[in-house]
């Protein structure tokens, strides 16, 4: 038993075949193609109709607006994947980078501290965990 997904692709991809040929024989039109022309207009009221049943099967699936966006921009939708993760991938190195800056700013600052007030740096620390109280 195929999934609702499959199910729809499929349908949606006979729909697709079924337009294309409808526009080679509208393109190329000739009187005695008019029968031809009806039964892919036909097929294609047909498709739709099960386009639509297989929406109740799949309601709970959640689309990003930006697949549409790719859709409409004539890319490839499973490219969005990819997109994404080279994004995430550069996020977070932005965001390791400015870790290790505060980091060193960190210790910048403590060094610095310690030098300006060495009893309360010591009970910061004490306090913190990070060495014992001096006393």
């Amino acid at each position: 038993m195929s999934s609702p997904l499959v199910n729809l692709e499929s349908s949606l991809e006979k729909f697709i075949e079924n337009v294309r040929q409808i526009g080679i024989i509208v393109g190329d039109f000739q009187p005695q193609g008019q029968t031809v022309l009806n039964q892919k207009i036909n097929q294609m009221v047909t498709l739709m109709q099960e386009i639509d049943k297989s929406k109740s099967h799949i309601q709970d699936i959640q689309i990003p607006l930006e697949v549409f966006d790719y859709i409409d921009q004539g890319r490839n939708p499973q490219f969005f994947t990819k997109d994404c993760m080279e994004k995430a991938l550069a996020k977070n190195e932005q965001v390791k980078g400015k870790i290790d800056i505060y980091r060193r700013f960190k210790a910048l600052l403590l060094v610095e501290l310690s030098k300006i007030f060495p009893n309360e740096m010591a009970k910061y620390r004490a306090i913190r965990g990070d060495e014992r109280p001096s006393s």
